[in-house]
């Protein structure tokens, strides 16, 4: 099988500067790197774990889209927080309205930092583009 690099036209200066695409595919196999809350408009992180969870969640759509897919095609979560604890609520509220049931499997881990110092978190993801119909 052949692997097809995914990157939105409006992530493509990501993949020129620093070198990495925001998704692989491979078959129907899907594998998206990390996504975080930047705002689009200014460049830099959101304001608080739910505006970060949020935009980050959009960044995973707007990835799995491009490749032909969507959120319900996701079969594995893996999250990074830097205040796993304290932020789980907030976090899980917002990914409860994006990944509303067909639950996949999800690791959530607490880590010192991310890219940015006011990163709160990441997400990454693997989907399956014709799940759905499984």
């Amino acid at each position: 099988m052949k692997r097809q690099l995914i990157n939105p036209p409006d992530t493509q200066a990501l993949y020129d500067q620093l070198h990495f695409s925001q998704a692989a595919r491979v078959g129907d196999l899907i594998w998206v790197s990390g996504q975080v809350g930047i705002d689009r408009d200014t460049l830099r992180p959101a304001v608080g774990m739910e505006t970060q969870t949020r935009l980050a969640f959009e960044g995973v759509k707007n990835v799995l889209e491009t490749a032909g897919a969507g959120l319900a095609d996701i079969v594995e979560l893996t999250t990074y927080h830097t205040d796993l604890r304290g932020d789980m609520g907030e976090f899980t509220k917002v990914k409860d309205e994006y990944l509303p049931d067909r639950y996949p499997a999800w690791t959530a881990v607490g880590i010192t930092q991310l890219a940015h110092p006011e990163l709160l978190v990441e997400i990454r993801v693997v989907a399956m583009a014709s799940s759905r119909d499984a």
